[in-house]
């Protein structure tokens, strides 16, 4: 089960429950969120979606505790072509 919540500014925190629960904190520049999912985009529905990718990928403890959304692309190159369809843009 994965839950996000805004704590400020553009600051999400994500709780990742499974064995382990692990707890996240992401940070999201509006202007980034907007080129991936477009104009009205939901940035909680974006981080929601971006941490289902990533735990297809790799267990809740591998994940980093602290980062901006653009460092998926640098360990997943084919994030940012991915996220969008998972938003339902086409």
């Amino acid at each position: 089960m994965i839950t996000v919540e805004k704590v400020g500014g553009n600051q999400f925190q994500v709780t990742v429950e499974g064995r382990t629960t692990t707890t996240h904190r992401v940070t999201v520049d509006p202007g980034y969120a907007r080129s991936l999912g477009g104009e009205e985009v939901d940035i909680l529905r974006l981080v929601k979606a971006s941490f289902e990718f990533l735990l297809e990928r790799e267990p809740n403890t591998s994940i980093l505790r602290s980062f901006d959304l653009p460092v998926i692309g640098r360990y997943f190159p084919e994030y940012e072509r991915v996220i969008g369809g998972r938003l339902g843009l086409p």
